[in-house]
């Protein structure tokens, strides 16, 4: 059965029985928190809608650990991990809005090609609920997990069709089109891009930046787009090419502040003067991005309220809450480097 048909069978049988779906969650759970006389309504007319609730998800929620797992997915061809700022900052912020409502974390990685491995942690009952930073590697696995269980909250962008789990994030297309309409507005002409195109986040930050530029009768030519410099195969290459190029584009636009540091760093090394004859522009906003000369350009993703998000979009899926997705407005921080 469907999530979509369970959820609808659900709210049927809370009609019926005069409750809350979230009532008709705890009863077929067993929980403590329903009274008898309302278990066996419910249940009563859950025998008659053929309904069949999922004893694994269950078990998973009703034997609280009060830990949460916050999983880290990392292709090992990515040159970045568990230290990388962006992953350090909204790991801490999801620590503290975690001690904030009585949850402890557990910190962990997995790879795309084991993502099998998440389904036994939850079946294991190692954690309440789940957290997972890194969407784009394994999406797929993600939408088959939460058809099975309602116990994840994933940090990421909306993708084509929808997904089945509770999804928190930045605006990634309109924080393209802040960084399309800024380096247009700067009066540069031949714009670059660097970063992955088969990531829903990266995806939408570069519709975003052809949305921004398109105000100004500019676009970004299938040339000039660039794949992921974090790329341990292929990011090598990619900067060699981007940097034999730099007669071609008088901008750059990363998918990301570290793939920007690359970038700037290469250019400079060549004799390149940003953001005089190349403007440079990142997104995130790590520390780094304030330190570094020149100081970057960038777009900003509040992480703090991003860990909020998915503390509560988590809470609120284990408390038999559908789940939900939500997306931060990002923010312009012009700096030197454009």
């Amino acid at each position: 059965m469907s999530k979509s048909n369970r959820d609808l069978q659900m709210a049927d049988i809370a009609a019926l029985a005069g409750v809350s779906k979230s009532t008709v969650s705890r009863a077929l759970a067993d929980s403590p928190l329903v009274n008898n006389k309302t278990k066996a309504l419910v249940r009563k007319i859950a025998k008659e809608k053929n309904y069949r609730f999922n004893s694994a998800a269950r078990n998973f929620r009703t034997k609280q650990t009060l830990t949460i797992a916050v999983i880290i997915a990392a292709a090992d061809d990515v040159e970045w991990s568990i230290s990388d700022p962006f992953f350090l900052e909204i790991t801490a912020a999801i620590a503290e809005a975690l001690d904030q409502r009585g949850h402890q974390l557990l910190l962990t990685r997995t790879r795309p090609q084991q993502a099998e491995w998440i389904e036994t942690f939850i079946r294991n009952r190692q954690a309440d609920g789940v957290i997972v930073i890194g969407q784009g590697s394994i999406h797929t696995q993600l939408n088959e997990l939460a058809e099975q269980f309602d116990v994840l909250s994933v940090w990421g962008a909306p993708v084509e069709g929808g997904q089945a789990y509770a999804l928190a994030g930045s605006n990634n297309l309109q924080g393209g089109r802040l960084a399309g309409e800024h380096i247009a507005e700067t009066g540069r002409k031949n714009i670059a891009f660097v970063g992955y195109q088969d990531h829903p986040e990266i995806a939408s930050r570069f519709a975003g930046v052809q949305q921004g530029l398109a105000e100004h009768q500019l676009s970004i030519s299938s040339e000039l787009v660039f794949g992921s410099l974090m790329d341990r195969n292929t990011g090598e290459k990619s900067l060699e090419q981007l940097v034999n190029r730099r007669d071609e584009y008088d901008a750059v636009i990363a998918a990301s502040d570290m793939q920007a540091f690359k970038v700037m760093s290469a250019l400079q090394s060549v004799g390149v003067d940003i953001p005089r004859d190349v403007a440079v522009i990142g997104y995130d906003d790590i520390p780094a991005a304030a330190i570094y000369h020149p100081t970057l350009t960038t777009i900003r993703q509040d992480r703090s309220a991003g860990a909020e998000l998915l503390v509560d979009n988590l809470l609120k899926v284990l408390d038999g809450k559908g789940p939900s997705c939500i997306e931060l407005e990002p923010e312009l921080i012009i700096r030197e480097s454009a």
